[in-house]
């Protein structure tokens, strides 16, 4: 079978990381497999390139910022290459710009346009090893472009999606997703397997496990993804096979994929939210135009909503959310507007989390709601926000609960492990 593999920083954090995860290259190639591997930096040099471009200039040149944050990339690349050149294995090193991974010119945030994965095939069936310095492409200026921090998770994806691989397998410093944070609910347990859109769900609420473009790419091109650790012992993984279940990891796939649907899945939560009420605000056609518009002129997401009526339907108050970091520019947006929107004060808060119960099971069970709230309520867990879609319900809580809520609620849907 095709496979790319893919190194995240951790597990490439050094000489001898890099010489482990070669390990496990060579066990896929030893068994018969053509493999394509993508690197990321080395942990921490990525940081240490923008601090020096900042430092070096802050007003510094996007296009230069790009040329120096991907060589990170590009000494892991070479650095594999060698060590699995020195095991007997025959790889080479590829750029962005030599595949052609080929990107529009939004240098820092980079999208991919088309990979042109011939020469690499070609390579990978001759039995090459292609190590490919994630990350990065070319822009059609043919300037070095970056995709964004976790890119390398991206550029897996689309390698094989371009090469029509069989698996990407990502191989990260855990060995799967697990049904909510370990450091929270000792008892979680890890998913065998998890669809793209609870995957996705994952990723945006909270899951540190996989880059959400890199879901939403695999998603798009029906890439099944497998998450692995790196830190397990080469020796005792057995290699890919095609068509067979993982004893290891967690396989994200397609929702006819699973073998059995549960009706939540996961419990995510995500600190980096931040709580806005525009409070006592004549209630008239308009109003919500005059908060919102203003926000997304400035490119602030909202997420939750809230609009609470006075009793006697002159006032209203709209509470929402938006990311923590955009807090202080979301508040000045809207003070700036105070002479169009006319409220008779503005708040802000950061002691809040939002709490997500996940599952396509959702979509076809009554009551999950119902369950959540009365669960919450009677560990006096107020909730401040609600919003839903499909396939998740989430509420906004005090920071203060957020282990009570979560352990709460992977409990009352049965995740705790056996």
């Amino acid at each position: 079978m095709l496979l790319v593999m893919k190194f995240g920083g951790t597990s490439v954090a050094d000489i001898e990381r890099i010489r482990n995860s070669a390990q496990h290259v060579k066990r896929e190639v030893d068994a018969g497999n053509r493999v394509a591997v993508a690197v990321s930096a080395m942990a921490g040099h990525t940081n240490q390139l923008v601090s020096w471009t900042r430092e070096a200039f802050p007003e510094y040149d996007p296009r230069e910022y790009d040329a120096v944050v991907s060589s990170g990339e590009q000494i892991t690349a070479g650095l594999m290459a060698i060590i699995l050149q020195s095991m007997g294995i025959p790889a080479r090193s590829w750029q962005g710009w030599q595949i052609p991974l080929v990107t529009d010119a939004s240098h820092g945030v980079a999208r991919i346009d088309r990979i042109d994965g011939q020469a690499m095939l070609e390579s990978v069936n001759g039995g090459e090893v292609a190590v490919v310095a994630g990350f990065q492409g070319v822009s059609p200026g043919n300037r070095i472009t970056t995709l964004g921090r976790g890119g390398s998770d991206t550029t897996a994806v689309a390698l094989a999606a371009a090469l029509n691989a069989d698996r990407c397998d990502i191989y990260t410093d855990v060995d799967g997703v697990y049904t909510t944070d370990p450091r929270i609910v000792p008892g979680a347990r890890r998913l065998p397997r998890i669809s793209y859109e609870e995957m996705l769900e994952m990723a945006s609420l909270g899951a540190k496990v996989l880059q959400t473009r890199s879901v939403e790419l695999a998603m798009a091109r029906g890439v099944r993804v497998q998450v692995r650790s790196s830190f397990d012992n080469p020796d005792v993984c057995e290699p890919a096979r095609a068509g067979l279940a993982e004893k290891r990891g967690t396989l994200v796939c397609d929702e006819t994929d699973m073998l059995e649907h549960h009706v939540v899945s996961g419990i995510a939560y995500a600190k980096d939210e931040a709580k806005i009420m525009v409070l006592k605000i004549e209630d008239k056609p308009g109003v919500a135009a005059s908060i919102f518009m203003p926000l997304a002129d400035a490119n602030i997401n909202v997420d939750m909503i809230v609009q609470n009526l006075s009793e006697d339907g002159r006032t209203t108050d709209l509470t929402f959310t938006v990311a923590a970091g955009e807090l202080p520019r979301a508040l000045q947006v809207l003070r700036d507007r105070q002479d169009d929107i006319r409220f008779s004060e503005l708040r802000g808060d950061t002691d809040v989390v939002k709490v997500s119960v996940i599952g396509v099971g959702m979509r076809s069970h009554a009551g999950v709601a119902a369950k959540m709230f009365h669960a919450l309520a009677e560990k006096q867990i107020n909730i401040q926000a609600i919003s839903t879609s499909e396939i998740k319900i989430s509420v906004l809580v005090s920071a203060a609960h957020t282990e009570a809520a979560v352990r709460t609620l992977h409990s009352l849907f049965g995740l705790d492990q056996s």
